[in-house]
């Protein structure tokens, strides 16, 4: 089946966070606005979870729910297929979403007053949920080396000496940098945090979404000690453009680690999970994947089309260009550092709705970052406001 990527779809007033004018006015004080910003594609999900969830409405019974046999095993081979990690039934644990998992996980294995490690600029609910939990965050900052970020890990080994840091939230592939980590990477990480006792929470979200030339490799399969000392975080959900219905599956290979989490999780959440969730993600993983290649191509050309815009009509403009997720980082600093200013720039007077920089914390700021998971009439128009914007 050939997909319409170019089709564009209606959002306004359908209780979208992204398109509903007046969640823009409240987010941004501006209802005009045009969304790039959240993490939620402007494309219809793969017609089998469409043919999925109508066939389950149409019994007219949303009752409580159960992940069954179909359900995991649709979980199990997609990851062995994609990723070649095998992946046991009994690790894997629901939860509404991958940032429940991060609370869940930093309650369940630190005490206030406990430290945690990000690697910033990050996706800001890391820090969200070290802060809300009482913990402090230690920051491992990336290094951005002729246009690429790399790990310090000189500065990481020297952080988790302190006996007080009892997790790292890794974001693999990074948002909002777009890097894939190599296995040489993961790898001294890993070691790093092994010897220091330190427990590793990653948050593998867009790891299906990878472009030509790169390859993730999940962190909890590259070694079983790797994997006795992981969290592993995952979900349908940005891959097929399913967020809203809240599924989640966090591997959890160590026992005891699982059992602790699990605890939490009895606690905290619904051990019943949505019917249209269950059913989506089973048909995601089951039917998906034609749907899956035509989307990477798409946002393969929609990076490239960015690329070549600001190269002819931003040069000012630079793209870090991601590996990996459908978020591009961009650099606007030679156009404005200050953050309010550059804010300001893009929002008032553009009328684009993008993440600024200095949300995703120290080594963002005079940076955007831009969802292209759209149609290119809408990126076009984007880059083409923020370019009259910029040069007016």
């Amino acid at each position: 089946m050939k997909y319409n990527f170019d089709e564009i779809v209606d959002r306004r007033h359908t209780h979208s966070v992204k398109w509903n004018p007046s969640f823009i006015k409240a987010m941004f004080g501006d209802k005009e606005l045009l969304p790039l910003w959240v993490a939620d594609m402007d494309f219809k999900c793969p017609q089998p979870i469409i043919d999925a969830a109508i066939e389950t409405a149409k019994s007219g019974i949303y009752g409580y729910s159960e992940r069954t046999e179909p359900y995991y095993n649709a979980v199990i081979n997609w990851y062995k297929k994609r990723q070649n990690w095998t992946i046991e039934k009994d690790s894997i644990l629901f939860s509404p979403g991958v940032v429940p998992a991060l609370y869940y996980a930093i309650q369940t294995f630190c005490r206030p007053g406990d430290k945690v490690v990000i690697q910033n600029p990050v996706y800001y609910p890391f820090l969200s949920a070290i802060v809300d939990n009482g913990c402090h965050p230690v920051y491992n900052q990336l290094q951005l080396k002729e246009g690429k970020y790399v790990m310090d890990f000189e500065d990481l080994e020297n952080k988790v000496k302190d006996p007080k840091v009892k997790l790292l939230l890794l974001c693999s592939p990074h948002n909002p940098v777009g890097r894939v980590w190599t296995e040489e990477e993961l790898k001294k990480l890993g070691n790093i945090c092994i010897e220091n006792n330190v427990l590793i929470v990653s948050d593998e979200i867009h790891s299906d979404l990878i472009y030509k030339g790169y390859k993730h490799v999940p962190f909890a399969s590259i070694s079983d000690s790797f994997a006795q000392n992981s969290i592993m975080c995952t979900a349908p959900s940005k891959t097929f453009n399913i967020a809203g219905l809240q599924v989640s599956n966090i591997i959890v290979p160590n026992k005891i680690i699982r059992q602790e989490l699990a605890s939490t999780l009895e606690k905290t959440t619904n051990k019943f999970p949505n019917i249209f969730g269950l059913v989506a993600c089973t048909a995601a993983y089951e039917k998906g994947e034609e749907w899956l290649e035509q989307l990477l191509d798409y946002l393969e050309d929609n990076l490239n089309f960015i690329d070549k815009f600001l190269k002819e009509k931003m040069p000012e403009v630079k793209l870090i260009r991601p590996e990996a997720t459908y978020l591009a980082w961009l650099d606007f600093n030679a156009v404005e550092s200050d953050e309010k200013k550059l804010e300001n720039i893009i929002q008032k007077k553009a009328k684009v709705a993008l993440d600024e920089g200095y949300i995703f914390g120290k080594g963002g700021e005079g940076f955007e970052r831009i969802n292209f998971a759209c149609p290119r009439s809408i990126l076009k128009e984007a880059l083409e406001r923020i370019e009259r914007a910029i040069h007016n």
